[in-house]
């Protein structure tokens, strides 16, 4: 098979949309650390919360990495821009999984001076924190971001630096706008109701399990009209295109609803992942016995959250837009590596399969038995 550098752009947008898509999804490990005391009343039950989680934080924080390095590699431009000058905000997200990683080593061992709620306390920090921020991130693919890109630096000796963000907050205005707010809440509610859905089907305790399936109707309420609100003012709005012959940035008028009406194949992923996502809540609800929910819903949004990030990025699109100065958007045509470096990574995709493959079957190897009161009285939990 030919592969066109265009092509390989398309196809590392897709593969980058994809762990964006599986990040959110492993998010419900923060989500049910948010909800750490108000799902266990007791501190067996906490524990019991604590150590379902405990089994997959790091599948979350591998994602994080492999997604921002898929980045650095395959758009190095977006990298260098977001990363290095919005670093407060991804800063305090890094800042939120390491207080994770150390309340999850720490919170049960001898010697714990600071008490185990304490360390709990931390983990419902890192599942408000992650999602907020995250979800207050991806908000800038559609809203736009306060940076400058000069690429003209990069021949300079005295002024090497290519992008440079135009305040002082170095992302942490992404938080000030309000329609940002709105996705993050969203993320955030997301999460809960994945945590949710994980414990009822992961914990085998019938009070967590009837307590998770109220807290669920309220997150889902929530979700919904956050969702729904950003989704449909995105759809309105005018959008950040780029004209491919001359890679002039200019605004268009429902530039979003646009590429899904000429994407059928993305406005198809995107409606199979909404019913998938609702499938798998509403049975929950109505179906005490039910407490697969978590696989239907997960399996939708992974496929909501890749639609959403193609429509960002494909079709003439600019998926990181400069409110400081249009023509500094990034573009998968203006931020990418070069071809010779997308075609050896692209060789090196075809092995992301069998690592799949791998994560599922550790995955499925961990979760064969459900967890116990009896596990964490004989001392088997964090």
């Amino acid at each position: 098979m030919n592969m066109t550098y265009a092509f390989l752009q398309q196809y590392w947008w897709f593969l980058v949309s994809l762990l964006g898509a599986l990040l959110v999804f492993l998010l419900f490990v923060q989500g049910a650390n948010s909800l750490i005391f108000s799902l266990g009343h007791t501190p067996e039950e906490r524990r019991l919360v604590v150590n379902s989680t405990g089994r997959k934080w790091e599948l979350t924080f591998t994602t994080l990495v492999t997604f921002g390095g898929a980045f650095f590699a395959s758009f190095p431009l977006f990298y260098s821009t977001s990363f290095g000058g919005a670093y407060w905000l991804w800063m305090i997200i890094l800042f939120s999984f390491v207080i994770q990683a150390v309340s999850y080593e720490f919170q049960n061992k001898l010697g714990n001076l600071l008490g185990v709620n304490t360390f709990q306390i931390f983990l419902v920090i890192n599942g408000i924190l992650g999602p907020v921020l995250l979800g207050g991130a991806v908000a800038t693919f559609f809203d736009g971001s306060n940076f400058t890109v000069a690429k003209d630096n990069i021949v300079s000796g005295f002024n090497p630096v290519i992008s440079s963000w135009a305040n002082a907050s170095h992302g942490l205005d992404a938080l000030l706008d309000p329609w940002n707010l709105v996705l993050a809440l969203g993320v955030f509610f997301l999460a809960r109701i994945l945590g949710l859905l994980y414990i009822i089907n992961n914990v085998d305790d019938d009070a967590l399990r009837n307590r998770g399936r109220m807290l669920l109707r309220s997150n889902t309420v929530l979700f919904l009209i956050f969702f729904l609100a950003f989704l449909i003012r995105t759809l309105l709005k005018d959008g950040y295109a780029v004209n491919p012959e001359t890679g002039v940035i200019f605004m268009k008028p429902l530039k979003y609803l646009h590429n899904f009406l000429e994407m059928w194949y993305v406005t198809a992923i995107l409606l199979v992942g909404v019913v998938l996502v609702l499938f798998g809540i509403g049975r929950t609800l109505l179906a005490k016995s039910y407490i697969r929910g978590i696989w239907p819903t997960g399996i939708g949004v992974v496929l909501t959250v890749l639609a959403l990030l193609l429509c960002a990025g494909w079709n003439n699109t600019a998926y990181y837009p400069s409110n400081a100065d249009l023509q500094s958007s990034l573009t998968i045509t203006n931020s990418s590596s070069s071809e010779f470096t997308l075609q050896t990574m692209a060789i090196v995709s075809l092995f992301i399969p069998f690592v799949l493959a791998y994560i599922a079957y550790a995955w499925y190897c961990l979760d064969k038995k459900k967890i116990t009161k009896e596990e964490i009285e004989q001392g088997e939990a964090y």
